[in-house]
């Protein structure tokens, strides 16, 4: 949703095509600022641990499996992902900044691949954490973060395809639902305080089995990407009810991110920096 941050013309401001864009900047905006308060958090939850041998203590993050003694290639493979993360959280907003792509292509170019190359990486790495070694509660959730992780593949594979072929509409296109699955376990905290915020928890209990806590994995990443498709289709769209129609939804999107980031950010993150 960011390729239309530049501002639009002041004598259009107010039409339904540059209130569609300004929503889009708006959610855009708040992820991106969650975005980096995730790798803040990363950063300042694992890097200080780690660096002291402190393992141990990468379970006090509240995590269903960190370290785990004894299990060195999972030990490695997990603070791997996890460091990882704060890379794409990073580097894929930097991506979908406009200012960089025209200012810096070089750096655009090089940062994508590097972009593309971790994100399959963790792909595979959290579907490896996931079913070998056992990082989860339970089947039918795990079964959402696996569809999302096998979609970072295919995302990033057609993201690739047109990047290279110079259909850069098409390429811009796949690069922005590849923000979005990317950022799949991102959504996932973010959706899951939103919820427990709004709804006072309804659906959810501590061991992460109910009906809330089943859906989120799934719903993390297909309400980001249904909203993404209305939002470039209202944009090529005529129809000045469809894209006020959208507006509103991706408004409302906007509104639900940034409960759920307030949520993530006071109950899940800063707490545990340090």
């Amino acid at each position: 949703m960011s390729d239309t941050i530049a501002a639009p013309p002041r004598r259009q401001r107010f039409t339904p095509q540059t209130l569609l864009a300004g929503s889009g900047v708006l959610w855009f905006s708040i992820a991106a600022a969650g975005q980096w308060l995730f790798a803040y958090y990363i950063i300042g939850a694992y890097v200080p641990r780690t660096a002291s041998g402190e393992f141990e203590r990468w379970n006090e993050t509240g995590l269903i499996e960190g370290y785990a003694q004894g299990d060195l290639i999972g030990n490695l493979g997990f603070i791997s992902h996890v460091l990882l993360a704060a890379f794409v959280s990073v580097a894929g907003v930097m991506q979908l900044l406009p200012i960089i792509r025209r200012r810096f292509p070089t750096f655009h170019r090089w940062n994508g691949r590097a972009y593309m190359s971790v994100a399959a990486f963790l792909a595979v790495g959290g579907i490896l954490l996931v079913w070998v070694r056992g990082t989860r509660m339970n089947d039918l959730a795990a079964m959402g973060t696996t569809i999302d992780g096998l979609l970072i593949l295919v995302t990033a594979g057609f993201t690739l395809r047109h990047a290279i072929a110079r259909r850069i509409d098409q390429h811009r296109r796949w690069a922005m639902r590849l923000f979005v699955v990317v950022n799949g376990v991102w959504f996932v905290r973010v959706g899951y305080m939103a919820w427990a915020i709004a709804s006072g928890g309804a659906g959810m209990s501590r061991s992460l089995n109910g009906p809330a806590d089943i859906a989120m994995p799934y719903a993390a990443f297909l309400v980001p990407l249904v909203l993404l498709e209305l939002y470039m289709r209202a944009r090529d769209s005529r129809s000045s009810g469809f894209k006020l129609a959208v507006t509103v939804a991706i408004l409302l999107g906007a509104g639900v991110t940034a409960l759920g980031l307030f949520g993530a950010w006071m109950m899940m993150w800063s707490p545990n920096i340090g």
